[in-house]
């Protein structure tokens, strides 16, 4: 009679089981989060509800933990407390309106100020802005700073770490910052480790997740910044990372693939925002606040007197902080613009406000032109990509496909004649809320002009996409680009 009545029993508790996680659900998932977010996420839990909400209790959390968050808070109150008598941006009553306030925004979300009297090259070629970059670690006396999403130590990257050890041989401090699961994931990654060792450089993992260790947060919150410092005097940020163009994968060599770069090489005063990024970063990482070898500070670094010489402000972003600064500085950027919008992102998947601040640009009757690349390199990624391409074809935006077998993994974004973004985030959900990044917004003619050539480079490489061919996409095709889009959402 007992083993009788022990299935129905066992049923009717995970029916009351399956009825308090929905419950559940629809009281915490939509708190303090984004209505596509918490729909996507929501539906997981009613569909699939055990593996559901196992997933959203692995990675449903899109801030790092409370005392990362504060000490990033606290690093924040001592930048903005140093630079709070420091006005190094120029003359600010020719700036636009919405230029000023794009700044006091980005001043205030980030913390780092704007500041003129700045120089900046873009270096389009990947081996050519390796070797720049390792160029200058051989003329450093004081400090090297880098800090990289990936780094490798192979045939490419060879000379930048023979640059780092012929520093450490002449008493340089080098450090180097590495995101822990992105650089273990990559080929030789013991070697490459070793390999910083044995030359001396200190060098520490970012965001580690070694939950016997202590450390731990959700796993796929990653810092995907690129840079580098030399003694304060230059600086390079951008999208490269410092590894071969294959990224050494069995599986890209077997297609052929080669990643397209864009690195800036910057110089004057915004290298000391560059460099605060990178002690932030040290300091979050290792609890160690740096001494004066690089603290170095912005009115002790030459400035361009030049008419050219550009406005910078160095903008990092990511779960470590209340908003999302970059996607704050996209939208601005994009609806402030007058004549044209350029968008240059190899990982193009867009909230609901930055589509309809491209579309809208559209209706206004600016010029907007979007550069990706033709194949993709993640398949999730690259399905929901494709899934805005109908409707910003139909209102208008010129897609141009970078060819293969290249990833255009630049990452920037130009309005107008004078007004640019440079830097690691991709326009993509994953950008503007799980990663930490930093963009350069720089305010120059002559730097847009430069960027407008790397642009048309892009154009003529590749083709333009039109809304006739895309409506030929047979179903099966677009179904899954749709199934995509949907799974992007779950932030």
């Amino acid at each position: 009679m007992v083993n009788d009545q022990l299935p129905p029993l066992i049923g009717g508790i995970l029916i009351l089981i399956d009825l308090a996680i929905r419950i559940t659900a629809l009281i915490v998932v939509p708190r303090d989060r984004k209505p596509t977010a918490a729909m996507a996420w929501l539906l997981a839990i009613f569909l699939i509800p055990f593996i559901g909400i196992i997933l959203f209790l692995l990675i449903g959390n899109a801030k790092l933990p409370k005392k990362r968050r504060e000490k990033q808070a606290e690093l924040n109150r001592m930048i903005v407390q140093r630079s709070a008598e420091l006005d190094l941006a120029g003359d600010r009553t020719r700036w636009p309106a919405w230029f000023s306030g794009l700044v006091h925004q980005n001043h205030s979300l980030g913390a780092l100020p704007a500041v003129g009297g700045n120089s900046a090259t873009l270096l389009g070629d990947y081996t050519t802005s390796i070797d720049a970059m390792a160029a200058e670690i051989d003329t450093a006396t004081q400090f090297v700073n880098a800090e990289f999403y990936i780094v490798s130590f192979d045939a490419t990257t060879k000379g930048f770490f023979a640059a780092m050890e012929r520093a450490v041989q002449r008493g340089v401090s080098v450090r180097m910052l590495a995101d822990y699961v992105a650089s273990r994931r990559v080929a030789a990654h013991d070697e490459t480790f070793a390999e910083l060792d044995r030359i001396g450089v200190k060098w520490s993992y970012m965001l580690p997740v070694r939950p016997f260790k202590g450390e731990y947060q959700r796993p796929d919150l990653r810092n995907h910044r690129k840079l580098l410092v030399v003694d304060g005097r230059v600086g390079f940020m951008g999208s490269q990372n410092l590894i071969d163009r294959s990224y050494n994968s069995p599986k890209n060599l077997k297609r052929g693939l080669q990643w397209q770069e864009l690195m800036t090489r910057v110089t004057g005063p915004i290298v000391a925002a560059t460099n605060a990024v990178f002690l932030s970063d040290w300091y979050l990482e290792t609890g160690e606040l740096l001494g004066e070898e690089a603290n170095l500070r912005a009115v002790d670094i030459p400035a361009d007197p030049s008419p050219s010489a550009l406005v910078c402000q160095v903008v990092p972003s990511g779960p470590g902080y209340d908003g999302e600064n970059n996607l704050r500085q996209f939208l601005t950027l994009v609806t402030s613009a007058q004549e044209r919008v350029i968008i240059t992102s190899p990982y193009f998947v867009p909230d609901e406000a930055m589509m309809y601040a491209i579309t809208s640009a559209c209706e206004r009757g600016l010029d907007v032109q979007l550069f990706v690349s033709e194949i993709g390199d993640q398949g999730s990624v690259w399905h929901a990509q494709r899934s805005y391409y109908k409707p910003l074809l139909q209102a208008g935006v010129q897609i141009w496909l970078y060819p293969a077998p290249f990833i255009l993994h630049s990452k920037h974004l130009s309005i107008d004649d004078d007004v640019a973004v440079i830097g690691s985030s991709n326009m993509d959900i994953r950008s503007f809320a799980l990663n930490s990044e930093v963009t350069l917004l720089v305010r120059g003619a002559s730097f847009v002009a430069d960027m407008r050539a790397v642009e048309r480079g892009y154009r003529d490489a590749g083709r333009r996409l039109t809304l006739e061919e895309w409506e030929k996409e047979p179903a099966s095709a677009t179904f899954l680009d749709g199934v995509a889009r949907l799974t992007s959402a779950l932030q």
